[in-house]
């Protein structure tokens, strides 16, 4: 008589459900990453608050090359202790001692010297400052708290720059393993270009940009009749910071270009076909990605088209590139 001897029963394991998290197992990764990345620009805003000056004289390059597309006028200013008044626009005929050339930037110590019995002001001609020191605009704090906002928001914006690497390598720990090989490769490429395109706008706009925007805005005032010597410290920072990002975001349009015609979404002719839309898209972005005012609006519209343009030449030449093997 045969005997059956029980068969035990195997468990069949799915791996991909074994590795495969539940949403709130997601969601306690995407915690974690979001605890690593504010402890990490957490870190990077008390050292940057701790140099938050030099930060600051960094952020005042423009307005030190406010002259660099003009010649500046003479000017004088007045230094009394360690205050300094100025510099004001003079001409040769109102200060007749200047010293010799075409744009002198004097400082005047003021003081005193006892005459019999009177006291009289004098003025002593302090030797030249470099002309990097310069500026033609006075920063002031026109509040008891202001200063402490205008430190606290430099430190950030530096923050996030600085610890940029660390935050999005914890970013990218959650994101790229949802992804597969291709995915990964193309995330990877659009993340290449998209960061070169990025410092590329912020650099542009820091080096060459803003100093015309400054300049045209400093022209706009004295044809109103006011005096633009002095600006306020909060305005200039969060202008400039707009400026620099809105310019930084806005290179990313070449780049959304350039993903659609690899996607065969269009073509280079559709490009071709809408340039004057392109123009009204580069107006409606520097609005709405940079501050109100038309210089500025214009200055970000001005190489978002010249890129778009580019974004032309480079699918034409994708396009190209792939009906070569067909014509041989």
């Amino acid at each position: 008589m045969a005997t059956t001897e029980p068969i035990e029963s195997v468990e069949v394991v799915d791996e991909d459900k074994s590795a495969r998290k539940s949403f709130w197992g997601h969601l306690d990764d995407l915690r974690a990453a979001l605890i690593r990345c504010a402890y990490v620009v957490g870190i990077a805003l008390v050292i940057c608050l701790l140099f938050v000056n030099k930060i600051m004289w960094v952020l005042e390059y423009p307005l030190r090359h406010l002259q660099m597309f003009a010649q500046p006028p003479p000017t004088v200013a007045l230094q009394i202790g360690s205050t300094k008044l100025g510099p004001y626009p003079v001409s040769r005929e109102q200060f007749e001692g200047l010293p010799a050339g075409q744009s002198p930037q004097v400082v005047f110590q003021v003081g005193t010297k006892q005459i019999g019995t009177d006291q009289v002001m004098t003025l002593k001609m302090l030797p030249p400052a470099p002309v990097t020191d310069q500026s033609l605009v006075r920063l002031r704090n026109f509040g008891p708290a202001e200063a402490f906002f205008v430190a606290f928001k430099v430190a950030l914006y530096a923050s996030l720059v600085v610890a940029a690497p660390l935050w999005l390598y914890f970013m990218g720990q959650f994101i790229l393993p949802a992804l597969n090989v291709r995915e990964k490769r193309f995330i990877r490429v659009w993340l290449g270009w998209g960061s070169f395109l990025f410092i590329a706008g912020v650099l542009a706009t820091y080096f060459v940009l803003l100093p015309v925007a400054l300049r045209a805005s400093m022209q706009y005032s004295g044809l109103l009749g006011f005096q633009s010597d002095e600006w306020r410290a909060e305005e200039y920072v969060g202008f400039c910071t707009n400026f620099m990002l809105g310019m930084g975001f806005g290179f990313q349009f070449p780049l959304v270009l350039l993903t659609l015609v690899k996607a065969g979404v269009i073509t280079h002719r559709d490009l071709a076909r809408y340039r004057r839309h392109a123009i009204v898209v580069s107006l409606v972005l520097g609005a709405i990605l940079t501050t109100p005012e038309v210089i500025t609006q214009v200055c970000m519209a001005v190489p978002m088209y010249l890129l778009y343009e580019t974004c032309i030449w480079i699918a034409w030449y994708w396009d190209w590139k792939k009906r070569r093997p067909a014509r041989a």
